[in-house]
This record gives C-alpha cells, sequence and structure tokens, in this order.
C-alpha cells in the first residue's frame, strides 16, 4: 500500500507538468526473453507488472502525458514518431537461445537518428548477464564501451553494499541523496562523452550530446520495479525520485 501511494503522490505532483507529449519506445528486439513458465515475453517491458518489470517507469512517463510504445527492430518505420528510444540489458544465449545482437546496420541507423535530435537512453546490465560484444558496437558510437565486469555486487540482502552516496550536482540527482544499484557494468568513455555518476575511478552513469540529439548511458538496468521504489528497498533509498529526475530529464531533452 506504502509504494502504490508514494507513487500515487508523483502522479499527482507532475501530470500536466507541461511537458509537450512524447512518444517513448521500449526496446524489445535486443531484449527479447520469455516466460519458460507461461511462454509469454517479459523482463524489462512496460506490460510487465512483477518485479522484473518496467510498468511503474512507464507510468511515471504516463503520468507526464507520454505515450508508450514497444519497439521491434530499430529503423525508419519502428521508431517514426519516437522522441525517447531506450535499450536495456541486450540477451545473451543463456536468456534467448536466438538472441537478437546489434549488427552494423542498427548501429548506421542509431548513429543517424539520435544526431537528427533522438533521444536514447542505454541502461546495459553487469558482465554475465548482457551481450556486450556487439552492444558496444553501438554504445562506442557515441563514446561508450561498456566493460563485462560486476561492481556493486550485493550479498542476499545487505542493501548498502549496492547503495551509491557521493552523487554529484545533476539534474539526474537532484533532491537525492542515495540511490541503489546493484551489480554494475563500468562505462570507458572516449570522444565528447561525459561521466555523471563515479565509484572511485569507475563510471557507472555518463552521457553525451550527438549532433541534436543526446545519448545517456548507465551500467544497470537499475529502475526495474524490483528496485524503483520500495517493495524491496528500505526506505533511505531515494531510487524513486531519481527515476522521476530521469524521466523529467529524457523528457526535457526531447524536441518535436
Amino acid at each position: 500500500m506504502k509504494r502504490i501511494l508514494t507513487l500515487t503522490f508523483f502522479f499527482c505532483l507532475f501530470a500536466g507538468a507541461g511537458f509537450a507529449q512524447k512518444t517513448v519506445g521500449l526496446d524489445n528486439w535486443f531484449n527479447h526473453e520469455t516466460n519458460a513458465k507461461t511462454g509469454k515475453i517479459f523482463h524489462y517491458t512496460w506490460d510487465d507488472k512483477e518485479m522484473s518489470g518496467f510498468s511503474q517507469l512507464g507510468d511515471l512517463f504516463k503520468s507526464r502525458g507520454a505515450e508508450l510504445k514497444t519497439i521491434a527492430r530499430p529503423n525508419s518505420q519502428s521508431l517514426k514518431g519516437i522522441d525517447v528510444y531506450i535499450i536495456v540489458d541486450p540477451d545473451t544465449t543463456k536468456e534467448n537461445p536466438n538472441p537478437n545482437y546489434v549488427l552494423p546496420a542498427d548501429v548506421k541507423f542509431l548513429k543517424k537518428w539520435v544526431s537528427k535530435g533522438g533521444v536514447l537512453l542505454f541502461l546495459t546490465n553487469d558482465g554475465p548477464n548482457c551481450e556486450f560484444t556487439h552492444f558496444n558496437q553501438l554504445a562506442k558510437t557515441f563514446g561508450f564501451y561498456f566493460q563485462p565486469v560486476t561492481l556493486n555486487p550485493v550479498i542476499n540482502r545487505d542493501w548498502e553494499m549496492g547503495a551509491e552516496t557521493n552523487l554529484p550536482n545533476h539534474p539526474l540527482f537532484a533532491g537525492v541523496n542515495k540511490i541503489y544499484m546493484k551489480e554494475v557494468a563500468p562505462i570507458v568513455l572516449s570522444k565528447n562523452a561525459s561521466p555523471i555518476l563515479k565509484d572511485g575511478d569507475n563510471v557507472l552513469i555518463a552521457e553525451t550530446q550527438f549532433g541534436k540529439g543526446y545519448v545517456l548511458a548507465v551500467g544497470d538496468p537499475w529502475l526495474y520495479n524490483e528496485y524503483i521504489d520500495h517493495w524491496l528497498l528500505p526506505e533511505s533509498f531515494d531510487n524513486l525520485k531519481a527515476a522521476s529526475n530521469l524521466v523529467d530529464l529524457l523528457l526535457k531533452k526531447a524536441k518535436k
């Protein structure tokens, strides 16, 4: 009940906050996992309301008047009218026996799409749980290289092992004191990419302006239902506020 009331508060606070209607697309091509029990697509999808889904992040977008869409392979037709495109956790062969890898044609198309004003969000995962070889061909186009290692391993539910408190002065962390990021892939930067969040020498979140567009990179799925609010997280973590800030940042960067 507390989780529902907290989300409701944010919906009321930001509904009709003045954003022109935007359309947010969530990839279901590079991430395309099937639930073994139900046979249905799940895991990091708008429709998945379990801990594994992005339904609550989608609700935050909708509270700003945004429309949600699920995207098959990115191309001129599937991304027509899309302002923000999110790619989460590309499949390994353990997750999908026939994964859809990033191909040179995908890199070429998305480079052009962003340069013309698209907003792209990368949410990867740690080394054993994400396909990096092909995906990094896309990421490095924008100055990111995700390392296939694991930072912030958390044993059982020792939440503080995944705590990040040295947060920068950045719109993503306005009003945020502590976030939870478990099992994160660090990012090596090049070109014009710049760090947002660092833990020691490791970059966990980074960004870049690319042509008329914008790309934000996070080495973790981060804000799926399990860890967006206090379903499991202790009250001391501000992941919901960070998610709210993320939504505002992406929609502000998107220009009609």
